[in-house]
């Protein structure tokens, strides 16, 4: 299962009216394949999987939820950037840039393309 850092719940607290959820989810796309989304929404789907953590209700696609197995969601702020920080232990490399991801050979597609690279030229590390 996904998991959130305090930071990251926190940053859903101060966002988010008590009827939102939170749609965290990998769609195909950018540098390394498999990009990284987080959404509010009203209106999950019917097959999203939901699960309430600490009051945030969050919604997960099936590809969503196997993928981000074991995935720890942060929330960082620094001079350079803020925002979401992804650490996926079942990612075969990443983007430079920390949006996109590859999986290992054969691991299953995702079902939909999603948006390109944040940055250009960020490569892999």
């Amino acid at each position: 299962m996904v998991e959130f850092t305090d930071a990251a719940i926190q940053k859903f607290k101060n966002a988010l009216d008590p009827e939102d959820f939170v749609r965290v989810g990998v769609v195909g796309g950018g540098c390394a394949g498999l990009s990284y989304t987080v959404e509010v929404i009203e209106d999950p789907t019917d097959d999203d999987f939901i699960v309430e953590i600490d009051s945030i209700k969050v919604c997960l696609s099936p590809y969503s939820k196997f993928v981000l197995n074991s995935t720890v969601v942060d929330y960082v702020e620094s001079l350079h950037q803020s925002g979401f920080k992804f650490e996926n232990p079942e990612a075969a490399k990443s983007c430079g840039c920390g949006t996109s991801f590859r999986l290992p050979k054969g691991s299953p597609k995702p079902p939909e393309e999603g948006p390109g690279c944040a940055t250009s030229g960020c490569g892999y590390k």
